[in-house]
């Protein structure tokens, strides 16, 4: 079995300070197999790891819709922020692409989609996202875990890592699977979600990078 974090960032993403090449190697440091890099609304990390590291690097974006966030898997072009949900799923389907929903049942996050957003378009993603390491509150990720089985949904999980402490805190175990969103879908039928939360600090990085982003420009 394969073990793949599906969800992290690096200093493409406003709130990270993590050049590539230290996400790609804390990544085969942690043993992954596979490692989804997923920039807030851009593919320029994804697209800058993958050349680094072809063998490890999955192309994933994380998308700020008007309701909340999704996430998608073997992305081919960049999808703008700020779109309604269904247009953005649309965009990604043209693609070919795997779609997930990041954090679905966040209580605290205000990214979160919440509970009446992922059900009005449950019925056009693949899978929930059922443990994310930077959930505060661990009942919420217990929650989507079961709204994914209530309905029959692919499971995904990753650490979102935005600092190479992070790499890793959560991911899935899968069979291995080929650089392609079909062979991906398949393994992700026999996922298993493992690893822990992160401790609250990291939060405490992303702030601090954004901070320091606005002070100093962003330095990729």
């Amino acid at each position: 079995m394969w073990k793949v974090d599906l969800h992290s960032h690096t200093v493409f993403s406003k709130d990270c300070l993590t050049p590539p090449a230290k996400l790609v190697a804390q990544a085969r440091a942690r043993g992954l197999d596979k490692i989804a890099v997923t920039e807030h609304n851009n593919l320029a990390g994804a697209l800058a790891a993958k050349e680094l590291a072809p063998d490890l690097v999955i192309m994933g974006q994380e998308i700020m819709t008007t309701h909340g966030e999704i996430i998608a898997y073997f992305v081919q072009e960049e999808v703008p922020r700020g779109l309604a949900p269904e247009e953005a799923i649309a965009r990604l389907r043209e693609q070919g692409a795997l779609i997930s929903i990041p954090h679905p049942l966040d209580s605290v996050r205000g990214s979160a989609m919440g509970r009446a957003n992922v059900m009005a378009i449950l019925h056009l993603v693949d899978a929930l996202e059922v443990r994310n390491a930077r959930c505060v509150r661990a009942a919420d990720n217990l929650a989507a875990a079961e709204l994914a089985a209530a309905h029959g949904k692919l499971i995904t999980a990753g650490s979102d890592a935005h600092t190479t402490y992070e790499v890793g805190r959560c991911y899935v175990e899968l069979p291995p699977f080929e650089d392609n969103a079909a062979s991906f879908r398949a393994a992700l039928a026999q996922a298993s979600p493992c690893g822990v939360e992160s401790p609250f600090w990291p939060h405490l990085a992303s702030t601090y990078a954004k901070l320091h982003k606005r002070l100093f420009g962003e330095k990729k």
